[in-house]
């Protein structure tokens, strides 16, 4: 049997009394598995807590894995070269003798269990060439250096939220009677004099929630085993933020800290949130570009004018008219009425048009959606534009009506500016914006004129298409803008 056969079919030691199986994490993205290119350490070597034990190679880059265990190395699973599923033994770590191997440590597979979404936030991505076993710079694990007190405060230095440090006693250092300070914990600050501890922190998830969310590890409380800060010991400090702010005097992060009188706090929580966390996400993941062109929209309002003269029970508005042109475009533009499966690897184009239209009320924006609107008439569409805006500034809106949606028209031009970049409303692929419309001076048949123009941007996800549909169908809306008879002819 070979070697590499031997390591990788080495029976589960997770049962064996003393040690534990650190699994391979999710480390972003969908991603299922991950080829092992380099182990950084040999069985029997001693690891720390954080310590970098392998150095694996997914589909988007290379990545250094810590270890949340300390102890012995027992147990490589895999060789280099190997590929490993995620959810699977990636190495086995005894507890060193007179350790307790149910000590705090063992918190990490739950905070790993509860941790935001797949990702188990905290496992850095080098970055380098594309050669497979280049050394990466390792950015996960690497302590941030410790922040010095002022010399008036009589404190000792405070760790700051991203330390990878679980105790505030160097290496080596020694307990008041001489002995050895014991692994995993800290000094008594009272006894010794010296610095104050460093929070009791192991899960990385843990650390970049309150890094994340502003919450100065050093002022929990951990309700762990032997004082480990948890998830929801974080989740408790934000459910009281004035609390937390007037807690942190002295944190080192200055936007965390009070400032001057007459200031005003505003919680991220409700809608507010929710928008954060949406466009935080757009932006992160959707690769998007925005084009945009200037039009001349005197036809399309002398258009509204001849049909609200025709039928003053049911007036048209702007924004139907141009509801109904992006529905053209979108008939002949496809791609851009669709989304990315980044699970499934494929984009799914939508058979109906599910229209958002982006309304500010007074609890943040908020996108109801027109579902199927294609098969509404310009009279419909202008009913349901009317009721559904009017709905969500009243914030009647079930929820079902605030997702789904495959396409957004964003009249910004009520605020009134000329034009915009906007972000996408993930999942969607594309968003048209339009300014406000303006008298400008405009060139008509060689001659100057003045005209009633507007601009117009398109924002797309340069995934599901290139610059040619992109500017086809922005071209196209412009033209049934500009000479709405067209609009008529593709209807």
């Amino acid at each position: 049997m070979s070697e590499r056969t031997e390591r990788t079919e080495r029976p589960d030691t997770s049962a064996t009394v003393g040690t534990r199986d650190f699994l391979l994490p999710d480390l972003g993205e969908g991603l299922s598995e991950a080829e092992i290119v380099e182990w950084r350490v040999a069985v029997g070597d001693v690891v720390t807590v954080d310590q970098t034990v392998v150095e694996v190679e997914t589909a988007k880059a290379v990545v250094d894995v810590p270890c949340p265990y300390p102890g012995r190395v027992v147990a490589l699973h895999g060789a280099a070269g190997e590929v490993r599923p995620v959810g699977q033994p990636l190495i086995t770590i005894a507890a060193l003798d007179g350790e307790d191997a149910a000590d705090p440590h063992a918190t990490y597979r739950e905070e790993e269990r509860a941790g935001s979404g797949n990702v188990l936030i905290g496992y850095g991505t080098g970055h380098g060439g594309p050669g497979r076993r280049r050394r990466r710079p390792r950015l996960s694990v690497a302590p941030e250096p410790r922040t010095p007190a002022p010399a008036d405060s009589g404190s000792g230095p405070v760790s700051p939220a991203g330390s990878s440090a679980v105790t505030g006693v160097s290496p080596g250092a020694s307990a008041p009677d001489g002995s050895p300070a014991p692994a995993g914990r800290a000094s008594d600050p009272a006894r010794t004099g010296g610095p104050a501890p460093a929070p009791l922190v192991i899960s990385p998830i843990v650390r970049r929630l309150a890094k994340e969310r502003g919450v100065d590890l050093a002022s929990l409380r951990g309700t762990g085993p032997g004082g480990v800060i948890r998830r929801s010991d974080v989740e408790t400090a934000l459910s009281a933020p004035a609390a937390r702010l007037a807690a942190v005097p002295d944190a080192p992060d200055a936007q965390f800290a009070p400032t001057g009188d007459g200031d005003v706090v505003v919680p991220l929580t409700g809608i507010r949130k929710v928008i954060a966390d949406k466009l935080s996400r757009s932006r992160r993941e959707i690769p998007e570009v925005t084009i945009w062109v200037d039009v001349d929209a005197t036809g399309l309002l002398e258009t509204r004018t001849a049909i609200n003269a025709a039928t003053p029970a049911a007036p048209v508005s702007i924004l139907a008219l141009l509801a109904r042109i992006c529905l053209s475009g979108l008939r002949k533009y496809p791609q851009l009425n669709a989304r990315v499966d980044t699970a499934g690897e494929r984009i799914v184009q939508s058979a109906g048009v599910h229209l958002g239209i982006a309304a500010q009320t007074d609890r943040g924006l908020v996108v109801p959606v027109l579902r199927d609107a294609q098969r509404l008439t310009t009279a419909e569409l202008a009913g349901a534009l009317a009721e559904t805006t009017a709905a969500a500034r009243a914030g009647t809106l079930p929820p079902a009506r605030l997702t789904g949606g495959t396409f957004t028209l964003n009249n910004y031009g009520v605020f009134g500016v000329d034009g915009s970049t906007p972000i996408i409303n993930h999942p969607e692929a594309a968003l048209l914006g339009v300014g406000r419309i303006v008298d400008k001076p405009w060139v008509v048949d060689g001659q100057l004129a003045v005209r009633k123009v507007t601009q117009l941007s398109l924002t797309f996800d340069h995934r599901v298409c290139d610059g040619g549909v992109a500017g086809g169908f922005l071209r196209h809306v412009a033209d049934c803008v500009e000479r709405p008879a067209l609009l008529v002819a593709n209807v």
